[in-house]
């Protein structure tokens, strides 16, 4: 990591604080270091302990799509009372919960996808080149980029999946022509079972290890001087004159020129103190690992179950599911067993049957990934605070976009201008 020395920045002489250890805090303060200004980080567990820790590492561009869309909602009624479906729905008897399925629902029509999607596509369009930057920097990246392999059971679900791929792509990264059929599918990974009857690779899309990529972040950040936190929960601000002054921690006050919320579900809670709570549920995500032989070379989706499965540290990480029940990390077991059990018609009869599971897989895991009910982030000063910032709500693409908007947050933050970049990820929009 560079850095300008001596530069206090429009912040002052006290520190921007990061509030969040995972990756997308971590690379905000990444890049608020490298641009020289004083940075700390508080983290009220340990560094890539959330979230980041057991998701399937994805850095991706055919994948980066809001979760609201077309159907969707007719597909999460379906799943109720049904604790196997890939998208399953719990409904709590809970205003908030029904306001932020309302509000889901009116974010899922063709219009509002597409300008979700070129959001994303727009603010990730520079995504790889920043992970080249931090690798050069000396950052501990993890990526590689084998490309992801889409199999399908039936040719023409294969057909229609890419055919809208394409269209939504629309030139800004390769996409093939057609699909693979037949015996040959098989041929894009080893790994992949004779069930899989059509498939294709999008060239170029990434992985990383996350939890590894985090350590990579710390590892930098302490090289550059910058102060972490572990262990330390934010329980509330000092203001003043519409500035955060300090903020108030288990371990005692930290003055602050500037503070950046980034601490996923908790965001909410602390956004709250500042008079701007945030309507974020958790979209539960499921994984663990497995030694598979073969094991998989690519990342694969796995296109009517909806599951994936990426190779992480010289194993696979298989995961998949969006669950809506609540701001909770309770880890149901069935829905572990659903997502090996989506994954056997693409990766052959891995296991024989589900009581097996328990000693053959490692680090099962349950995340209660942030959602706003447009399936956008948010990523914008906080109405009403100079130097306040949030950034949350990236629900399941918080390590693709993570370097991204750590970059364009601390421009924000450096010049106190909105890059143009994040308009649709303000605060306003929400209040509509």
């Amino acid at each position: 990591m560079t850095s300008a020395p001596g530069r206090a920045g429009p912040v002052g002489d006290d520190p921007v604080v990061v509030v969040g250890g995972g990756v997308v805090g971590l690379c905000a303060a990444y890049y608020l270091a490298a641009a020289g200004l004083p940075v700390e980080v508080v983290e009220r567990r340990a560094l890539g302990s959330g979230v980041s820790r057991g998701n399937v590492g994805w850095v991706c561009l055919s994948h980066s799509t809001p979760v609201p869309a077309p159907g969707v909602v007719r597909y999460a009624l379906r799943s109720l009372g049904r604790p196997d479906s890939p998208l399953y729905l719990r409904p709590l008897p809970d205003p908030a919960f029904v306001r932020w399925l309302w509000r889901f629902w009116r974010s899922s029509t063709p219009a509002a996808f597409r300008r979700g999607y070129a959001a994303i596509a727009e603010l990730n369009h520079h995504t790889f080149d920043l992970f080249d930057g931090m690798r050069e920097a000396g950052v501990t990246t993890t990526l590689t980029r084998p490309g992801m392999v889409h199999a399908f059971l039936s040719p023409s679900e294969a057909r229609h999946h890419l055919a809208i791929q394409r269209e939504m792509a629309d030139g800004h990264y390769p996409m093939p022509d057609d699909v693979t059929t037949g015996p040959d599918a098989q041929m894009l990974d080893d790994a992949l079972s004779p069930d899989v009857r059509a498939a294709y690779l999008v060239e170029g899309e990434g992985v990383v290890d996350p939890e590894a990529f985090a350590r990579g972040l710390g590892e930098a950040l302490a090289a550059a001087g910058v102060k972490v936190h572990e262990n330390a929960e934010v329980t509330g601000f000092r203001s003043a004159a519409g500035r955060v002054t300090a903020l108030r921690t288990s371990q005692g006050e930290i003055p602050c020129g500037a503070v950046v919320i980034a601490a996923g579900m908790h965001s909410s809670q602390l956004l709250r103190s500042l008079g701007r709570p945030l309507p974020l549920q958790a979209g539960k995500g499921y994984s663990f690992s497995v030694d598979l032989d073969p094991a998989p070379r690519h990342t694969l989706y796995f296109g009517e179950r909806r599951a994936v499965a990426s190779p992480i540290g010289g194993t696979t990480r298989i995961g998949g599911t969006m669950e809506l029940s609540g701001n909770n990390n309770r880890l149901d077991w069935r829905r572990i067993v659903a997502v090996a059990l989506a994954s056997r018609h693409y990766l052959g009869r891995w296991f024989d049957d589900p009581d097996d599971l328990v000693g053959l897989i490692r680090d099962p895991w349950v995340g209660g990934r942030p959602f706003l009910p447009d399936g956008l982030p948010l990523i914008d000063r906080v109405p009403g605070h100079q130097n306040a910032f949030a950034a949350t709500g990236h629900g399941m693409l918080g390590v693709t976009l993570g370097p991204a908007t750590g970059h364009r947050l601390a421009e924000y933050v450096l010049t106190g201008r909105r890059p143009e970049v994040l308009a649709p990820f303000r605060f306003d929009r929400l209040g509509r």
